[in-house]
C-alpha cells in the first residue's frame, strides 16, 4: 500500500482481525515521510461469491441486497439500520464456512438469516420469513 500523504511505500506496524466486522484493521507507517495512518481491509464478497437460485441460475452475491432485506424486516425497531448492519455482518460470517467453491445456495442464505433473526427479534424473523419462504 502507498502512503496517503506522499505516495511512497508503507510498512504494516500493527494488524488486528475484527471478526465481528469481517475486516482487518492495520496501522501503517510510511517508509519515506514516516507518517502513520490506519487502514481497514474488507473482503469483496460480491466478486468472490455466487448465489445459486432455486432454478439453478447463478448470480453475484449482493451484500446490499441482504442488508436491505434485513432492514425491511427490522423497520419496526428504532435502531433498524444499525441492527441490519450488525445482522448482515453476523450472517456473512456464518456464510463464509458454507461457501463451497464460492457458491452459496439462496436457501442457505435464507436459512442462516432466519436463524440469526429468530435469535435477535422474533417479529423481524416472522416478517423475513413471510417474504423469503421457499
Amino acid at each position: 500500500m502507498v502512503c496517503i500523504h506522499c505516495g511512497e511505500e508503507t510498512q504494516v506496524i500493527n494488524s488486528r482481525p475484527q471478526k465481528r466486522l469481517n475486516q482487518v484493521w492495520r496501522r501503517r507507517k510510511c517508509l519515506s515521510c514516516k507518517a502513520i495512518f490506519t487502514t481497514e481491509e474488507v473482503a469483496q464478497y460480491e466478486a468472490s461469491w455466487a448465489v445459486r437460485g432455486a432454478d439453478g441460475a447463478l448470480q453475484a452475491f449482493n451484500r446490499d441486497k441482504l442488508l436491505l432485506s434485513l432492514y425491511k424486516s427490522c423497520e419496526h425497531r428504532q435502531t433498524a439500520l444499525e441492527d441490519a448492519r450488525a445482522l448482515t455482518n453476523t450472517i456473512i460470517n456464518k456464510l463464509r464456512s458454507q461457501a463451497k467453491d464460492g457458491v452459496i445456495g439462496r436457501s442457505t442464505i435464507v436459512q442462516v438469516s432466519q436463524v440469526a433473526l429468530n435469535r435477535f427479534d422474533v417479529v423481524a424473523s416472522v416478517h423475513y420469513q413471510a417474504f423469503h419462504a421457499a
